[in-house]
């Protein structure tokens, strides 16, 4: 063979090799990027199905508690403004006051047996109980799945690919330092 041909395959083999790993890159950016896409979908679907539980689990207490209007109405103010809220950091804001809300009104329910007895409500807090797991296991699997695709954002050679397709790093859904502390339930009348 001559030396221009075999410089010639050399050279094919390498745009070859080069343009495949390309593709095969990007794709992979856009798999990762759907996946993140995907668990913030998931995310969304249990936050929906916990404001879904709310309304018929204040018709249950405020039979009960009708003094307790304040707690109610927090609730029930923080329930739409989950149901509102449109970016991760408004979702994550709404889901950090809706908990707060709700520990507050399951603190309060410490006080009145009747309710605490009745099967609705049982069953209503049993089903936000598992409703608020699957919310921490789909929230877990999202920042996974971010974590995942902001490393491959940022390491060689893939960061090239996102720079020049402009993959862009996302965020992850995080609570709040407030959404752990211990409700502060008071029943002094202001």
């Amino acid at each position: 063979m001559k030396k221009g041909t075999i410089i010639g395959i050399v050279i094919a083999a390498v745009v070859l090799i080069l343009g495949i790993t390309l593709v095969g890159g990007y794709n992979d950016l856009v798999e990762k990027s759907e996946n993140v896409e995907n668990k913030y979908s998931d995310i969304s679907v249990q936050l929906e199905r916990r404001a879904d539980l709310i309304p018929n689990l204040i018709s249950t207490v405020k039979g009960y508690m009708k003094h307790e209007e304040k707690v109610i109405e927090s609730v029930t103010s923080a329930r739409e403004n989950l149901v509102n809220a449109k970016s991760l950091t408004d979702k994550a804001k709404a889901n950090e006051e809706l908990t707060v809300s709700l520990n507050n009104l399951i603190a309060l329910v410490e006080n009145y047996p009747d309710l605490k007895s009745n099967t609705n409500f049982i069953n209503l807090s049993d089903e936000l109980a598992g409703t608020e797991n699957r919310i921490a296991a789909s929230r877990k699997d999202y920042n996974n799945t971010v974590s995942e695709y902001n490393k491959a954002i940022k390491s060689f050679p893939k960061n090239i690919l996102a720079g020049m397709f402009n993959f862009e790093k996302k965020e992850y859904f995080e609570a709040k330092e407030s959404a752990s502390e211990v409700p502060n339930v008071s029943f002094d009348e202001d």
